[in-house]
């Protein structure tokens, strides 16, 4: 409860609104797609949050699929090769997509927005051909191989245990990320983001910070396509596809940039709205309605779903406001 007393009322009640349902929703349906759903989102919830943590620091990514799909592969060859539970391995293959964001960062770190965000873009398609090509003996190409399931299937309710072990995860991962956002690396992340000069005129070191905001946002995202993977029970090149880039910055614009709740929100919202289009039978219409749905956020949410409540608290006194000097002006003539 005291973490959750620095967020605003509205947000700490959809919070505790959301922990409820997800906790409660294997008693509310038998329904093993909605079920299924909902682990894909919890684990995109996670790859949003890993993207938003490195725009945190005033940095962008294009090609965040690249630790995605790292974290995958590296955790499905460790645990082919070691026979060790994907429990382990999970955090192997994110410790890899750290290093390797580390060397990326090494190389380009001191550029500056879409610059970096050009050269992690280009750095999922290399990694995307080195898999289908060089390493194709390992990795199968483009077919892919079998990955080893999070929770073996032979378990009798496997699909549930599997379904709280990735929501553990992602609360884990979610107050990881609070409190980073809240220590002395988030605050020199924040500083860096707002201004760069103030930044080192303070003593932060900008090239330092916004290392380790990569190497954590490649990290979490490394846990998201390994979890991601050992849900689905095989792994193919696609995950490096431009869509996996894409989806998690526009999961984080809807739900609110720089925020907690964003990439949850986000995720949830736009989730939600794809399958229930995509029920409707909808395919490419379904693209041109996020579309319109993007544009309009960004004009009247800038700061994204997040700050509805409070554009709506806002709206009321306004009105108020309005009201109450109609009614001075109407008693005034009177």
């Amino acid at each position: 409860m005291k973490m959750l007393s620095a967020i605003s009322p509205s947000l700490r009640y959809l919070t505790a609104l959301a922990l409820i349902a997800a906790a409660a929703l294997p008693f509310l349906t038998d329904n093993m797609f909605i079920i299924n759903l909902a682990v894909l989102m919890l684990i995109a919830i996670i790859f949003s949050s890993a993207w938003n943590l490195l725009a945190c620091s005033g940095q962008g990514s294009l090609g965040h699929a690249a630790f995605f799909g790292i974290g995958a592969y590296a955790s499905t060859l460790v645990a082919v090769a070691l026979g060790i539970t994907p429990f382990i391995t999970i955090f192997i293959g994110a410790g890899v997509a750290a290093v390797i964001g580390i060397l990326i960062g090494l190389t380009c770190v001191r550029l500056k927005e879409w610059f970096l965000a050009m050269v992690t873009f280009g750095f999922a398609i290399i990694v995307q051909t080195l898999v289908v090509s060089v390493l194709a003996p390992m990795t199968g190409g483009w077919d892919g191989i079998p990955s080893p399931r999070l929770i073996s299937p032979a378990i009798p309710g496997y699909q549930l245990i599997e379904y709280y072990a990735i929501l553990a995860i992602t609360i884990a991962i979610i107050i990881a990320i609070w409190y980073i956002m809240r220590s002395k690396a988030g605050l020199a992340f924040l500083a860096i983001r707002e201004n760069e000069t103030e930044a080192r005129a303070a003593g932060i070191n900008p090239v330092r910070y916004r290392l380790l905001a990569f190497a954590l946002s490649a990290f979490i995202a490394g846990i998201a396509g390994a979890l991601q993977i050992h849900h689905i029970g095989y792994i193919t090149p696609e995950l490096f596809g431009v869509d996996n880039s894409f989806w998690p910055i526009t999961f984080v614009i809807l739900g609110g940039l720089g925020t907690i709740a964003g990439p949850v929100i986000g995720t949830v919202v736009l989730t939600v709205i794809w399958e229930g289009l995509k029920e409707t039978g909808m395919t490419f219409a379904r693209y041109v309605i996020i579309g319109i749905i993007l544009i309009l956020t960004i004009i009247f949410l800038p700061k994204g779903l997040v700050s509805l409540p409070e554009r709506v608290r806002e709206w009321k006194e306004k009105r108020e406001r309005k009201r109450s000097v109609i009614e001075e002006f109407s008693s005034d003539i009177e």
